[in-house]
């Protein structure tokens, strides 16, 4: 059984709370923080801390220095469910290989294939053990990146649900600096679950997978440490377009996108929107009713920072997890 620690903080301090913290990353079980707003007209902002075990009191103490603004408040303490109906729909599933990846469950931990690069990724309550076409086809995309010779240095999964493909893209590229975020808490502490059963690093440099929860890729971590070399979103359609200039203002000159979960006939206005932005397409995969998008982003559409993301969540965009 696992826990979460729930604080609240002002936005500075989630900022602030971005980057590393020393504090914390000294500790032999350190918690997984991730920061999140919770209410966009009261600028309101949460701390939650995800621990395989209860929280001893000093760790309470401790995650409650962090925030000054909480000063006197008790932390929310929520001992996490172990599985629910999204776990119970996903059991059973069959491996998937898609270029050299193999993903498979616990059931086939077995039967990996030689010469595969193998994930272990069991039922959860998070989208994307790659049984689905979207996930496949980004897994394949990833794979024919890395065969021409791509090279991404920074690299942001959205809406990464289980974490498999960022874990995919740190395979391909070990030495790159990966941030992957979703809007549902529950995902990221799937992620972290995933990232140490298959051995990937947690962290905030080169080599390591960084967490947030945000809706698209408004989050101060995402912001910070852009522009990226390479974007993956396996989202749906709605948002992959309402997503486009955020998406856009976040990829380098140059850098590439690799969209999905939009259906065939979903395609043209999804390239359309990210045309208007400055990409092109340079290959399509994925399978013939969910395709998978590779962009490229035009050097002469120059990368700015923004303050704040052009993207906010409504309730009609609550399915940012991946598929």
């Amino acid at each position: 059984m696992s826990w979460i620690v729930c604080l609240p903080c002002t936005r500075d301090e989630a900022e602030a709370l971005s980057g590393e913290i020393p504090e914390l990353d000294v500790l032999p079980d350190a918690p997984v923080v991730v920061t999140r707003e919770i209410d966009e007209d009261a600028d309101a902002w949460q701390l939650d801390a995800y621990v395989d075990n209860k929280p001893a009191p000093a760790l309470l103490k401790l995650l409650q220095a962090l925030i000054p603004s909480a000063k006197g408040k008790k932390p929310s303490v929520s001992e996490l469910p172990e599985e629910d109906w999204v776990t119970l729909s996903q059991q059973g599933l069959e491996p998937v290989q898609a270029g050299r990846f193999f993903v498979h469950t616990s059931s086939y931990a077995d039967r990996v294939p030689p010469g595969t690069t193998p994930f272990l990724i069991d039922a959860s309550q998070a989208f994307g053990t790659g049984g689905h076409d979207t996930t496949a086809g980004c897994l394949a995309m990833l794979d024919r990146l890395a065969r021409v010779g791509a090279a991404p240095r920074n690299i942001a999964d959205i809406g990464t649900g289980t974490g498999l493909l960022a874990f995919a893209a740190m395979a391909l590229w070990p030495n790159a600096k990966t941030i992957a975020s979703d809007i549902d808490p529950a995902s990221i502490f799937v992620t972290r679950d995933n990232a140490d059963i298959n051995g990937v690093p947690l962290g905030r440099g080169g080599g390591g997978l960084a967490l947030a929860v945000a809706p698209g890729t408004d989050h101060p971590a995402i912001r910070h440490r852009a522009p990226y070399d390479l974007v993956i979103a396996n989202i749906l359609a709605g948002p992959l377009i309402t997503l486009a200039p955020d998406i856009a203002a976040a990829t380098a000159p140059g850098g590439h996108a690799i969209l999905a979960g939009l259906i065939a006939r979903q395609m043209e206005p999804v390239l359309a929107a990210y045309r208007a932005q400055g990409f092109r397409l340079a290959a399509r995969g994925g399978s013939a009713e969910w395709p998978c998008l590779l962009l490229v982003k035009r050097r002469r559409y120059g990368w700015r920072r923004k303050e704040r993301a052009f993207h906010r969540a409504s309730p009609s965009d609550a399915s940012f997890g991946s598929w």
